[in-house]
């Protein structure tokens, strides 16, 4: 699987492309073409807000035409909000990332400037139109958030789960034994205490209190500092009732 290649049309503000860079490698895409920025390349003020993006991970290429941009590439989406008065395919950022992630080749994305989007002249070359669900009434995407938003979508679909520093836990899990000594303890302060009334109904009740503690799946620390709660609540009654009985 080939990663896509995202394509900034005309780009005006060099803040845009920083922050597109940004969010690229965030997302592990690498592959950045410029056409014809406004401002030229390279630009100071793209390296600033990539914030180590450029030119360490994201890596740029710059073309005179679009035609040159996507020489390449065998796959390509033109991302825009409008309709176009053109015979193209409409796809949603699902399909389309559905479509890249299948083909053998180099896909590209085209993305428009911030004064005007795409040109129909760079629509005409693209396999298929890419919109995204915008509001009808307020349509009108940051160039950075349009590519963000592809980006993300891209690294999802490439996900098997959550990363990985979240998916490791440091935390033991309890043992039934641990686990069922909790519960016994609980159980035993609550009779103290007249919860379980009447008598008959103390089978079901500690079943579904039961339920509810082999739901939470419990970690050692957790029932040792719960089974401390227990206890730090049945010798503060024991004092209230001292004190009352006093």
């Amino acid at each position: 699987m080939i990663p896509p290649a995202f394509i900034l049309v005309v780009p005006q503000l060099g803040e845009n492309i920083g922050a597109a860079a940004r969010v690229m490698a965030n997302f592990g895409l690498t592959d950045l073409r410029l056409v014809a920025p406004r401002d030229g390349w390279p630009n100071p003020t793209a390296e600033t807000m990539s914030a180590g993006a450029l030119p360490d991970v994201v890596t740029v290429s710059v073309f005179e035409r679009v035609e040159d941009a996507i020489a390449d590439c065998a796959l390509v989406f033109a991302t825009t909000a409008r309709p176009r008065e053109m015979e193209k395919p409409v796809v949603g950022a699902s399909e389309a990332i559905t479509r890249i992630r299948k083909t053998p080749a180099r896909a590209a994305v085209l993305f428009g400037g911030e004064r005007a989007g795409l040109p129909n002249e760079a629509v005409a070359l693209a396999d298929a139109i890419l919109s995204y669900p915008v509001n009808r009434t307020f349509a009108s995407l940051n160039l950075a958030q349009a590519v963000a938003l592809l980006a993300h979508g891209y690294a999802e679909a490439s996900a098997s789960g959550p990363p990985p520093g979240f998916m490791e836990s440091k935390e033991v899990p309890a043992t039934r034994e641990e686990l069922v000594g909790m519960m016994e303890h609980f159980e035993e302060e609550l009779a103290r205490a007249g919860f379980f009334y009447p008598d008959a109904k103390r089978a079901p009740m500690a079943q579904n209190l039961r339920n509810a503690f082999t739901r939470a799946g419990w970690t050692a620390q957790e029932v040792s500092t719960f089974r401390g709660a227990i206890k730090a609540l049945a010798v503060g009654r024991g004092k209230a009732r001292i004190k009352r009985e006093d």
